[in-house]
């Protein structure tokens, strides 16, 4: 029994010997690099691909079989002048033995300097276009009526070809390692140009039904715009079976990209978790999402569903409080300068996460963005458009904060000559200050106008409590509009102070001088407060009711007023005129007739009043008041003239009319008689809108004529007096008082 054993080993050791000594025969005499010209046309007439073989086929036959490709380009048929591929050295081998059983055992698959060039041209034409089509047509037009081959009644199917026919492929593969590969990629018809270089791809080993880990890193450039990156990626790759599902366990991803879109400066980008792909659902899922671009810190999960047709995305997501000024610089977005330099320096999410191919959408969304708090809905509706989506509510929001500081040279410049012109005015008998030279608008650029054309957005946000422009809004709501360059305001509307306005406004940033339209209503507004929050003097007190119609054109403060256009409406009621002595005015007045001389303490400081009223009739941002209504307990006040917008100065002709009181005033200077009634006391107002009736003087020419006319009543009456004496004592006795009292009202007594 020894014997036979040993004769067997024997027998096996002499047929081993035979086959390697075969395999070495058969390296030695037949050499792979005499069919190039055969393995050529193979690939050009089943691949459709031209095949160049520039370096040496090296190959081994056993134990190993192994192949060895130095220096070989690939190419589509369809264009062979445009290289898909070029390779310095692919290698790998294979077990002989297992493949007897079907059984695939690789070692080291090595690839060095792959390079791939994936070019579209202006046309669409790709130069990886039918690659892999068959160019051979014999088989389809030479003999298509070629019967297929009967099949044997008699085969027995549980041969053991048939079995090792529906044997399962087994293969393993000891790792895979990629060095030095690249990509590059050049679309002419959209423009997209970008390069992945230095590809380093390793894997450990390869089998079936267990898990893969994968490394892989590699530099990124993009032409336009510039762009430069660095990626590196370690996970776990597990496959189900079927090729169904696709699981990256423990994914990390790190990288860096600095380049144009960033002004040059650098995003470090991180992402972790776990990542799954189903090929027949078409779904993917990303668990235990943990992000991180810089000092911004996210967590979440995500999910995606068909992801063949319209790619639905879900989940949620949280980011931790971030200083959201310092990382949107760090990522080179320019902000503009704003009036707290704290603005956007604490930001907090939480929401969930809605979205398509073409949309996402940030909803439920929980947001704190300084010292407000945000819930609603924001994101991209529209990819293609771009357009911005945003529904918020808030509970307090200083606007202020983010809104550019104002410029103050000019405003600087006219308040000091304002002051100047209401010291000289303070005695309330001083000449009229003409109206001031220097203008409170600035002419910097408002708008940004090319920002603005680029705006597709839609925009409805509502605050408890809103601050614009220091002016304090309850229940505020604003609503905007923009496409296409032109930009909606829908409305904004609140409570001010306890009144009411709403404004809607629309804004073509197409034309070539920036147009604005602009409507608003008012109602029941304390103008008092409004000039206290504006940091103005406090002229004028009442309840403002207002309705304008108003259009302008320009981007600077200068050029919307200069080409102001428009009807304003204006009503103010139960109000006061501060130190705005009308009773002194009318006093100097009659004073002067009576020709007595005023003592100063009289008239009070200030003026109160029922209503002012009027229309404004605004060309070219001068504002025509033409009908001007004041009415004043025992006086009317009526009045013309124009508010000239480009200085904020006034230049008014008003009349004071006494009526009904003809008791004397404390001063004796001051009598009010039946001669004085119903006569249109001249006022001159002149000089800068913020000093507001202080700017009114009594028209001295004027009053010089009403004099005159008076003298002239007085002259005519005493006149009349004598005649109606005279007439008196001659009629005396003569004729009956009847007659004499009619001839006496011929003389006006």
């Amino acid at each position: 029994m020894k014997t036979f054993g040993k004769v067997i080993g024997a027998l096996l050791l002499i047929l081993l010997l035979l086959v390697v000594g075969a395999g070495f025969a058969l390296t030695q005499f037949f050499d792979p690099n005499d069919y190039k010209d055969d393995i050529r046309q193979l690939a050009h007439k089943h691949a459709n691909i031209e095949l160049e073989l520039n370096g040496e086929i090296g190959w081994s036959l056993f134990p190993w079989l192994g192949l060895e490709i130095t220096d070989a380009k690939i190419a589509s048929a369809d264009t062979p002048e445009v290289p898909l591929a070029t390779l310095r050295l692919l290698g790998l081998s294979v077990k002989v033995l297992p493949l007897l059983r079907k059984e695939i055992q690789m070692s080291d698959i090595r690839v060095d300097g792959l390079a791939l060039n994936l070019q579209r041209d202006a046309k669409g034409q790709s130069n990886w276009d039918n690659i892999g089509q068959s160019n051979d047509q014999s088989a389809s037009t030479s003999n298509p009526t070629t019967p297929e081959p009967a099949k044997d009644e008699h085969t027995d199917v549980s041969s053991p070809t048939v079995e090792v026919a529906n044997t399962p492929l087994q293969l393993a593969i000891d790792s895979l390692i990629v060095n030095g590969a690249s990509v590059v990629y050049n679309d002419q018809q959209s423009g997209q140009q970008f390069n992945l270089e230095s590809v380093q791809l390793t894997t450990g080993a390869i089998r079936e039904n267990q898990p893969v880990a994968v490394k892989f890193s590699g530099f990124l450039a993009n032409a336009q715009p510039a762009l430069r990156g660095r990626i590196e990626l370690a996970t776990t790759l597990n496959i189900q079976p079927n090729l169904e599902t696709f699981l990256l366990d423990d994914l990390r991803l790190a990288g860096e990209i600095s380049g144009e879109p960033l002004q040059n400066k650098s995003a470090n980008i991180s992402a972790r978790g776990n990542l799954a792909y189903n090929t027949a659902q078409q779904s993917a899922r990303w668990d235990n999402l943990k992000l991180s671009v810089n000092q911004l810190k996210a967590l979440g999960e995500l999910q995606a569903t068909q992801l063949d047709t319209t790619a639905n995305i879900s989940g949620a997501l949280s980011i931790a409080p971030v200083n959201l000024q310092e990382f949107l610089t760090g990522i080179g977005v320019e902000l503009p300068l704003m009036a707290n330099k704290k603005a956007l320096s604490h930001m907090e999410l939480n929401a969930r996460v809605q979205g398509t191919a073409n949309s996402l959408i940030l909803q439920d969304m929980q947001l704190q963005l300084d010292q407000t708090a945000f819930t609603g809905s924001v994101g991209m509706k529209d990819f293609a458009s771009g357009l911005i989506y945003a529904h918020l509510s808030g509970d307090t929001f200083n606007a202020d904060h983010y809104l550019a500081p104002s410029s103050t040279t000019a405003a600087t410049e006219r308040k000091a000559e304002v002051k100047q012109q209401s010291a000289q005015t303070a005695s309330g008998s001083s000449q009229l200050p003409n109206a001031p030279s220097k203008s409170p608008w600035n002419t910097e650029k408002i708008l940004p106008i090319a920002s603005l054309k680029a705006i597709n957005a839609d925009l409805d946000f509502s605050f408890d409590q809103l601050t614009l422009n220091a002016l304090d809004i309850a229940q505020a709501k604003f609503k905007l509009q923009a496409k296409q360059g032109v930009l909606q305001l829908k409305h904004l509307q609140g409570q001010l102070f306890n009144g009411e306005f709403q404004v809607a406004a629309q804004l073509n940033a197409n034309a070539a001088q920036p147009t604005l339209n602009l409507t608003h209503t008012s109602k029941n507004i304390p103008i008092e407060k409004i000039l206290t929050a504006l940091d103005e003097e406090v002229t004028i007190t009442g309840l403002l009711n207002t309705s304008s119609t108003l259009r302008t054109q320009g981007n600077t403060g200068m050029d919307w007023v200069k080409n102001l256009q428009g009807n304003l409406t204006f009503a103010l009621n139960n109000g006061v005129l501060p130190g705005a002595d009308l009773e002194r005015q009318l006093c100097m007045g009659i004073a002067t007739l009576n020709r007595k001389q005023l003592s100063p303490s009289t008239g009070s400081k200030d003026t109160p009043f029922n209503q002012l009223s009027g229309q404004l009739n605004i060309h070219k941002g001068v504002a025509h008041n033409p009908d001007l209504r004041v009415a004043i307990p025992s006086l009317a006040v009526k009045g013309k003239g124009d508010i000239d917008l480009n200085v904020l100065g006034l230049d008014y002709y008003a009349g004071i009319l006494v009526q009904g009181n003809t008791q004397p005033m404390a001063d004796p200077a001051c009598k009010v008689n039946k001669n004085f009634i119903n006569i249109e006391w001249p006022v001159r107002c002149r000089g800068p809108l913020e000093l507001g009736a202080k700017a009114c003087r009594i028209d001295q020419n004027a009053l010089g004529k009403i004099a005159a006319d008076l003298a002239k009543d007085k002259l005519s009456e005493k006149l009349n007096e004598k005649i109606s004496d005279k007439l008196d004592k001659k009629l005396d006795n003569k004729v009956s008082p009847e007659l004499k009292d009619a001839l006496k009202g011929l003389f006006g007594r």
